[in-house]
């Protein structure tokens, strides 16, 4: 791996449980873990499964939009913030990829095997964690659309839109949405990073896993942000058209980030 021979951290009697040493690595090992993912979603294709958790994505905005103005203000926070929770989605990819790694045989069916996992207790807590994380985010874009555009009028979904994105209050909606939203990504990002593979693979507890999360960003935080970076724009292209695209990209970024979790976690 790039740069992976500098190391942080200490050695314990009991690695399991104790914070593990955390590697320095740069954008190669980025690239390679991405390339690493595409490998194992080609050995054992999960498209099947995501699109089935797609597909109510898709009913919810077709359903937002026939329902009129009064559904949409609220449908963009909740379509993006699924994004929160992603790092549960992809559990059962990265246990295919643990499978892999170990030289076991996969189909796309092993995947589901990761609710008998050691590890589900700490892994629930967490995922309650994110689940948390996400509603805290729906309540702060209600108060963000409540103090830029609380008092308009209902309005065909046509002209609500419009309004949105040419007027000034849209325009004051539309900024602090993506910034609160950002932070609060960037929040997801330093807990989770290396956490849920972390529990799937050695199951310290959830405050060490945590803690290496944050660990490996604050000594990474150049190469997680691009990381970030990367993660966003594969989510936003696999949007288009009508989210399809997704039951491909989030698969290969949950076998990515089993693999970049290797290559930062000693």
């Amino acid at each position: 791996m790039a740069q992976a021979n500098t190391i942080y951290g200490e050695t314990y009697r009991h690695p399991a449980r104790a914070t593990p040493m955390v590697r320095r690595i740069g954008p190669a090992d980025l690239v390679q873990a991405l390339r690493k993912g595409w490998q194992d979603f080609l050995a054992a294709p999960t498209q099947l499964i995501f699109l089935c958790l797609v597909y109510p994505v898709i009913g919810l905005i077709a359903a937002a939009m026939a329902s009129g103005a009064e559904s949409l203000p609220m449908l963009w926070p909740l379509v993006s913030g699924f994004a929160l929770v992603g790092p549960v989605a992809a559990l059962g990819v990265y246990e295919l990829s643990r499978r892999r790694e170990v030289g076991d045989t996969v189909s796309w069916i092993d995947a589901l095997e990761v609710r008998h996992s050691h590890a589900l207790g700490s892994i629930l807590a967490l995922g309650a964690l994110l689940f948390g994380i996400f509603l805290l985010w729906l309540a702060a874009a209600h108060l963000i659309y409540q103090f830029t555009l609380g008092g308009t009028p209902a309005v065909p979904v046509e002209d609500f839109l419009r309004y949105v994105l040419t007027s000034a209050e849209g325009q004051r909606m539309i900024l602090w949405g993506n910034l609160v939203g950002f932070c609060f990504a960037a929040v997801v990002l330093a807990l989770t990073v290396v956490s849920f593979p972390m529990l799937l693979d050695r199951n310290p507890g959830v405050a060490v896993a945590v803690r290496t999360s944050l660990r490996a960003v604050a000594v990474n935080p150049g190469t997680m942000a691009l990381w970030g970076l990367i993660v966003g724009g594969a989510l936003l292209l696999g949007s288009l058209p009508f989210f399809v695209g997704l039951a491909v990209v989030i698969p290969v970024l949950g076998h990515a980030t089993w693999h970049l979790y290797r290559a930062v976690v000693a």
